[in-house]
């Protein structure tokens, strides 16, 4: 990854569309690779959908998150075949018509030739005012439309698609870091208070537990962000200590949420 702007964090959205991720037919990689691209960048993946490809359902989702301030990611259904729905359903969402973009159109005919129409130059008909996304590997753009980036379903195009999208507008910001303690012989209901209290000494901050079973059972608790963590993780050393809640320190990390 090159080197960008530094810039405040992000928290991203992620909808990918398609029966055959539901069905089993494919299984879904977006997810943890999206996690990974926005993490490595310092941003976070905050929410994650799994349509189908029903306009009914599109248009009912869609119209929630376009409504929203959250940027989010859709990949899926803007092809041109006619269980492709993503397109008209994104323009149904809010209220615009499907128009022939022009420089889609343009691609599309350089690229196929005669033989773009009268189905291929469908994937130019886009909601009314979006921008373009460039797809660096056969050139048939997706589009943006009120902070939502539309790529195509493939891993092979969506990705290299999104990263340009992230270098371009989003930057890079501080990663997310993590501290925590290891507590053994604890219930995790007698850690309900502690959180409390630290929760709100520390609103910047999220403080999780997460119980871990099996031979090794113990409960991770401990703080994620940005800045301020290790007097966080101080004042939870000392409430620990306070309460007497038996306690070991664990390996620091770096996440890509």
């Amino acid at each position: 990854m090159s080197t960008h702007q530094h810039r405040p964090p992000t928290a991203f959205g992620l909808i990918v569309i398609g029966d055959e991720i539901l069905k089993g037919s494919r299984v879904d990689a977006h997810l943890r690779a999206f996690k990974e691209m926005v993490g490595e960048r310092g941003h976070e993946l905050a929410w994650h959908w799994l349509l189908p490809d029903d306009p009914e359902v599109l248009v009912a989702h869609l119209r929630f998150s376009l409504g929203r301030q959250d940027p989010v990611f859709v990949c899926g259904g803007i092809g041109a075949t006619p269980d492709d729905h993503t397109r008209a359903c994104a323009a149904t969402a809010v209220g615009l018509d499907l128009m022939r973009h022009p420089e889609a159109k343009a691609l599309l005919e350089e690229k196929f030739g005669a033989e773009v129409y009268p189905n291929r130059i469908l994937m130019a008909d886009l909601p009314a005012g979006c921008d373009l996304i460039p797809n660096p590997i056969n050139r048939i753009p997706g589009f943006s439309l009120r902070g939502h980036w539309f790529l195509p379903g493939f891993p092979q195009m969506a990705w290299p698609m999104a990263q340009w999208v992230l270098d371009r507008f989003y930057g890079v910001s501080d990663l997310v870091q993590e501290r925590a303690f290891e507590l053994f012989d604890t219930p995790e209901s007698s850690l309900i208070p502690v959180m409390r209290d630290l929760g709100d000494r520390f609103p910047e901050l999220k403080l999780f537990s997460l119980p871990h079973l099996g031979d090794d059972a113990h409960i991770r608790l401990g703080f994620r962000g940005r800045s301020g963590i290790e007097a966080a993780m101080d004042a939870l050393r000392e409430r620990l200590e306070r309460d007497g809640i038996p306690y070991r320190e664990a390996a620091p990390d770096t996440l890509h949420p």
